[in-house]
């Protein structure tokens, strides 16, 4: 294998210290991600460099010139403190013909924004839940058509931010009160869906033209009382303490009723051609107790920390981390090289 010289850019924030392996369990989750990769890219050979990327171009520019990556390995999630604005990252490391791995610009900016990519998917006939976008500043009004209870999130965060089990509405009232908070709170439109009740499968798919949906995944609550709305709320996926509390896990999905796992596959192909992702993303599915299948939204470049859903489900396809980590370079050297 090519020995490589790999630049990871991510938050300054989640850079790992230089004592990274002699902090425990719950100081690492913080930035276990970045560990994770860069760690793993070191131990299979190759030259790993940690930049903090948040407010300024100017230090990719110069790392690429003074380091001469082969290839950039994107962690980053925001710019600027604007999830809106990552795809700008990836624009300027095309503008600077230097291969980069996971989405690329085009797909980041479809698949963001969340109405968008459900007018698209509906356009191709692919179930969604039904749902309306109130603009920044403007008060809630429930069309008609749009039934309760109803599930209110940014339009365009993602990482669970600002969802809580208060994101499920029942009422005209707390309709309001929550798209009120989601303007003021996280800045930004809401959308609000119909809530989907049922189990929350997530399918990991690789590839750039030629792709590879890996084995569903599935969010469990062991603790959750029976009946309880399954909600996958910021704590319940970043709160290690509240993760254990709650008995909250990703496991492989099973049980899954007759030809729903084919065509989980297939659907999650269709969705990420469509949405134009490249690379690696997660797609979000609801499966209802009567076996029909919604989809939720799709993340581009999502959680790869080493046992988390992606490289969990690539275990399961027989895909050991390091081999995961080699394959997303292999496309990004692949489709995004200079000609």
């Amino acid at each position: 294998m090519r020995k490589l010289r790999v630049l990871a850019l991510m938050h300054p924030e989640l850079v790992p210290p230089d004592d990274a392996a002699e902090r425990d369990e719950k100081e690492r989750f913080v930035w276990k991600t970045e560990w994770d990769v860069c760690r793993t890219l070191r131990d299979i050979g190759h030259e790993v460099k940690a930049l903090g990327v948040q407010d300024e171009l100017v230090p990719i520019r110069d790392a690429v010139e003074e380091f001469k990556p082969h290839i950039v390995f994107n962690l980053l999630e925001e710019f600027h403190g604007n999830v809106l604005f990552d795809h700008n990252v990836v624009s300027l490391l095309e503008l600077l013909r230097v291969p980069y791995t996971g989405c690329n610009p085009r797909g980041m900016i479809i698949s963001r924004e969340k109405a968008l990519s459900k007018k698209l998917l509906i356009y191709h006939r692919i179930r969604v839940p039904a749902f309306h976008v109130f603009p920044f500043g403007r008060k809630a009004k429930r069309p008609k058509s749009l039934e309760l209870p109803l599930f209110v999130k940014s339009l365009t965060d993602h990482a669970s931010l600002g969802i809580s089990q208060a994101s499920l509405v029942k009422s005209d009232e707390e309709l309001t009160e929550r798209v009120a908070f989601v303007h003021r709170r996280l800045g930004s439109d809401a959308i609000a869906e119909q809530f989907i009740l049922g189990r929350e499968i997530y399918i990991g798919v690789i590839g750039n033209d030629r792709l590879t949906a890996l084995p569903p995944r599935e969010l469990v609550f062991e603790n959750a009382p029976d009946g309880a709305p399954l909600i996958a709320t910021a704590r319940a996926k970043h709160d290690l303490d509240y993760q254990k509390r709650h008995g909250i896990d990703q496991r492989a999905a099973q049980d899954l009723p007759d030809g729903v796992a084919a065509g989980l596959e297939h659907l999650a192909k269709r969705i990420y051609r469509t949405l134009e992702l490249t690379g690696y993303a997660r797609l979000d599915f609801r499966l209802r107790p009567d076996g029909s299948l919604y989809f939720l939204e799709a993340n581009p470049n999502p959680e790869i920390a080493l046992g988390e859903e992606f490289a969990s489900a690539a275990q399961a396809a027989g895909i050991e981390y390091p081999e995961l980590l080699q394959r997303i370079i292999n496309l990004g050297m692949r489709g995004t090289a200079p000609e």
